[in-house]
């Protein structure tokens, strides 16, 4: 009688298995589901929440015809970071309700001076009145000089913030934004 070694035991797998504990495992075989990722597209992205900047890796379920709409089936954080080498705080582990939830913001609202609501208003509408707003507001408060007759080209009625994960580039972008305008009061953790 040949013995069985443990590594060939279970090298044999199921047919070991039935042969030697008596019962078919070839229904459960059958009905092993696949994996909810196993389809998806992969997107990778940075978590909103914080300023760490924990990278995620985001899957989506749709094959980006015009008549569907992606769905995200689940969010994870991103092995291959070397922030946060895959793991990701209670706050990201959440990030998949936020994306899927009901009330997020997902357009622009528009409040009017003296309105009591907000209304909806598409980007294509949106950028041109900020535009408008900012270059309205540089043209009543912008000094090209000082009471002493310095140049300053300074802009005090507007103020920036930047979001604490934005990418270096947007940053840069940003900054050149602010000097081109000549605002002073910014914020930012990149401290640029």
């Amino acid at each position: 009688m040949e013995t069985v070694s443990r590594r060939r035991f279970f090298a044999s797998g199921a047919s070991a298995a039935v042969t030697a504990f008596g019962f078919d495992l070839r229904p459960a075989q059958a009905a092993v589901r696949e994996l909810k990722i196993s389809r998806t597209t992969q997107t990778h992205s940075v978590c909103p929440y914080c300023a760490v900047g924990c990278s995620v890796v985001i899957h989506t379920l749709g094959d980006k015809a015009k008549n569907v709409k992606p769905a995200v089936v689940h969010i994870e954080g991103d092995p291959d970071s070397p922030v946060n080498r895959g793991t990701l705080c209670p706050k990201g582990a959440s990030l998949k309700e936020f994306v899927n939830a009901e009330r997020r913001l997902t357009r622009p609202l528009y409040r009017a001076p003296g309105a009591k609501g907000w209304t909806p208003m598409s980007w294509d509408d949106a950028i041109p009145k900020m535009a408008k707003l900012i270059k309205a507001s540089r043209d009543k408060a912008f000094e090209a000089q000082d009471a002493e007759g310095r140049t300053v080209n300074r802009l005090s009625n507007i103020a920036l913030i930047g979001g604490c994960t934005d990418t270096n580039e947007i940053n840069y972008l940003l900054s050149k934004f602010r000097f081109g305008l000549g605002i002073l009061p910014y914020e930012n953790q990149s401290r640029l």
